[in-house]
């Protein structure tokens, strides 16, 4: 019997399943298993929804060197989360400056697609400054919090912050 290996979502972490109920408003419906590239297709004018359907490509080479590679997400975090982000009026008018700083704003379309290709590797890197801020921020609270607990439990508040030498997170 060819039995498959537990997956989990790549985001939020839930068990997966593949047995039905995709979609469905259930429990069982919103941790069904789907797919997701980390690059998507038609960035290389390609569609597997689409199949035959073709698209001037956005990338002509793969920088990132994930093309064609997925990873598994929960229906919730796939449809819900990575397809519908809140982009709120300011978050725009934020981006739509960084568009225009970086000269990747278009007054006329036309058939080159670099602006787009520049404005597609802009969001990523706005996504990716603040996930690196985010997680910076998170460790120094986290270790923080740890760090405090873990002196109060075995009576060394008062010692903390000079026990901790080069380690003190409040620098």
């Amino acid at each position: 019997m060819n039995q498959r290996s537990a997956e989990y979502c790549a985001i939020c972490s839930c068990k997966l399943h593949r047995d039905g109920e995709y979609a469905r408003p259930t429990v069982k419906g919103c941790s069904h298993a789907t797919e997701h590239h980390y690059v998507a297709e038609r960035f290389f004018g390609r569609s597997a929804n689409r199949p035959g359907t073709a698209r001037k490509s956005i990338f002509k080479d793969d920088e990132w060197k994930l093309e064609k590679r997925t990873a598994a997400y929960c229906y919730e975090c796939h449809e819900e989360l990575i397809h519908n982000p809140v982009f709120l009026p300011d978050d725009i008018a934020a981006f739509s400056a960084l568009v225009k700083i970086r000269g990747l704003s278009e007054v006329e379309k036309s058939a080159d697609r670099s602006k787009l290709a520049g404005r597609i590797r802009l969001l990523h890197d706005v996504i990716k400054a603040g996930l690196d801020e985010l997680r910076k921020k998170e460790a120094r609270t986290f270790t923080r919090s740890y760090l405090w607990s873990t002196a109060t439990e075995y009576s060394l508040a008062e010692e903390l912050p000079t026990s901790l030498g080069s380690y003190h997170t409040d620098r």
